[in-house]
């Protein structure tokens, strides 16, 4: 087995950015000591999505705790590196496409039959990719738990401590119905195969959190789970530091005296639906003066603009790309839109209900409708329903809700209480 270990070494950085040298002899028997403790928290990247804000936050919090906690990246890149807590060690495992890991793999794991299943997910590359240079740190540094977080590193965590034969206890985060990402997906022939692999890895795990109780519920339909096995544990969203970003510079728009600003954050990508809050705009634009802003990148962006020209409001649309800051934005903006066909358990909404702004939303599965109580912190449209949409935009922006509420509401999804129902869990774990 000592082969699959040397097939990628994983490099271990120190906050002065120098790599730190593995000891492969270190004692395979430590005890587990609770307080405090080394956790890993493991993603692929920190590309710009809720999943890299959950690692980062929870990750500051822990550290702040006294815990010793390592970031283990799939590949160290992404928009928050510079967020990263100088406490925290990185360990970059440098995964490039490795498909030739399956033979490796399928010798010393034994199920080769679920393991080839694997090669028909999309992103199947990266999962095996992972697999070496996370085993090869966990025999090394031994953490006494590790948090995957999202599909595909929760599966390369799973095969990479089975491989590893170590006692880390396993908890996988899953942040989005799976059943309507398999729906949704373009790929759908593809990321058809990942609900059977997660069905042969999940149980696995020591652990399995869903953000949402939607996607707790929907998680344990498809892969055939009780409903108890899962624990439900919402983001750890909102950070101190929020009032103070909330309170910096945006953009040109929000002079006083401007029109009515709507705002959006989120990937440009199917899920987000933004035609549909694009034909909205259109309409609320009939009704009175107003501006859009969407926050984010990705592969509509070309397509997006085409629509908007063809609509007729170009000259209302801001589209600068992702934002580090979105609090800014909210702060000030009119009215924060959500207009996904599909989500986990969308940050964004707590992020805005945080910083005081109206929201509106779809009610798509799933999150929304709990975040927002079923209407009772924000208004809640059918998916796809842009004149609904429109409706409930021009509504909020007349009559605005109390701002303190609003906040409230927001405050109750803080990294503290999220933070602290991990950290009970993982006691129990090791207990």
């Amino acid at each position: 087995m000592p082969g699959i270990y040397a097939y990628r070494r994983a490099r271990l950085v120190n906050d002065s950015g120098r790599h730190i040298k593995i000891n492969a002899n270190m004692d395979k028997n430590h005890a587990i000591s609770l307080s405090p403790m080394h956790i890993a928290l493991f993603i692929r990247s920190f590309g710009g999505s809720g999943g890299a804000r959950f690692v980062l936050n929870i990750a500051r919090c822990l550290s702040d705790k006294g815990h010793r906690v390592d970031l283990v990246m799939g590949r160290k890149e992404g928009y928050y590196l510079d967020e990263i807590p100088a406490k925290v060690r990185i360990v970059d495992l440098a995964v490039r496409s490795s498909l030739q890991a399956l033979g490796s793999l399928t010798r010393v794991h034994g199920d080769g039959m679920a393991l080839a299943k694997m090669v028909l997910m999309p992103k199947s590359h990266w999962v095996l990719g992972a697999i070496p240079g996370l085993a090869h740190y966990l025999i090394c540094e031994r953490p006494q738990v590790m948090i995957s977080a999202m599909d595909y590193p929760n599966i390369a965590a799973i095969l990479a401590r089975d491989v590893s034969q170590v006692s880390t206890k396993l908890i996988v985060t899953v942040h989005i119905a799976l059943s309507v990402k398999v729906a949704n997906n373009q790929q759908k022939r593809r990321i058809r195969a990942y609900p059977k692999v997660a069905r042969r890895f999940y149980p696995k795990s020591d652990a399995i959190v869903a953000v949402s109780k939607g996607v707790a519920k929907d998680l344990a339909k498809v892969i055939n789970l009780p409903l108890n096995r899962i624990t439900t544990i919402y983001n750890p969203v909102i950070t101190p530091e929020i009032k103070d970003h909330a309170t910096e510079y945006a953009c040109d728009w929000f002079y006083p005296g401007s029109p009515p600003v709507i705002l959006a954050v989120g990937k440009l990508k199917p899920a987000k639906d933004f035609p549909t809050l694009l034909r909205a705009f259109a309409r609320v634009r009939g009704m009175m003066k107003a501006r859009l802003i969407i926050l984010g990148e990705g592969e509509q962006r070309v397509k997006l603009l085409k629509q908007a020209q063809d609509l007729g409001i170009s000259d209302d649309l801001y589209m600068p790309g992702f934002v580090k800051n979105p609090f800014s934005y909210m702060a000030k903006a009119s009215v924060f839109v959500l207009s996904s066909a599909w989500e986990g358990l969308p940050t964004v909404l707590i992020e805005a209900l945080a910083c005081g702004c109206p929201v509106v939303s779809t009610n798509c599965p799933s999150g929304p409708a709990e975040i927002l109580e079923n209407g009772r912190f924000g208004t809640l449209v059918p998916v796809g329903d842009y004149a609904a949409l429109a409706e409930a935009i021009f509504h909020c922006i007349k009559n605005p809700p109390d701002q303190n509420i609003l906040m409230a509401r927001g405050r109750e999804f803080s990294i503290e209480h999220a933070t602290e129902e991990y950290l009970a869990l993982v006691k129990r774990l090791c207990a």
